[in-house]
């Protein structure tokens, strides 16, 4: 009896705490190849995405229209110049609703596309637990799918130490 309560209460947990999570990404790692809605209502494959420049900038904030969020997203605006001529796209991920992402983008004039994770694909892909919200992450993923930088995210300073690590890169 005590042992079919245990097996009972592993699987129980294992459900519970081992879904469908991968590990978190590290440098050198594959990015995922995953597809996902954008801001605009069309799905975008970031495989191609990779494919298509020298790096692209994957970068997850919390929520849409929050300050943190926000100055992340804008610093990246900003610098939006830079990072192109540096041959970097730029994609941000939240489990936002496509009308939020829509909204977030539009008051800011992010010239980016924002994924509406709201099935947590993305953020689970990433190596995000998913729980509630996606974390604040960046990474920097090169034209053949590996990820070459990864920082735990950064608000008013994301495009400085992405330029930065670039810009040692070809010192």
């Amino acid at each position: 009896m005590k042992l079919s309560r245990i097996l009972a209460l592993m699987s129980i947990s294992s459900l519970l705490f081992g879904s469908a999570q991968a590990e978190p990404l590290k440098v050198g790692d594959k990015a995922p190849a995953i597809t996902a809605t954008t801001d605009a209502g069309t799905p975008l494959n970031l495989s191609e995405v990779y494919k298509k420049n020298d790096y692209t900038l994957v970068w997850f904030y919390p929520k849409a229209l929050t300050g943190g969020c926000t100055k992340q997203g804008c610093s990246l605006r900003d610098a939006s110049a830079e990072l192109k001529q540096k041959g970097v796209a730029v994609v941000g991920v939240s489990t936002d609703t496509v009308e939020k992402q829509k909204e977030f983008k539009e008051k800011n004039n992010f010239p980016f596309p924002l994924l509406a994770d709201t099935d947590k694909k993305v953020v689970k892909a990433f190596g995000q637990s998913g729980a509630m919200m996606a974390s604040r992450e960046a990474y920097l993923i090169n034209r053949e799918g590996k990820v070459v930088y990864h920082d735990k995210g950064q608000t008013e300073k994301q495009a400085e130490l992405v330029l930065a690590f670039l810009n040692s890169k070809k010192s």
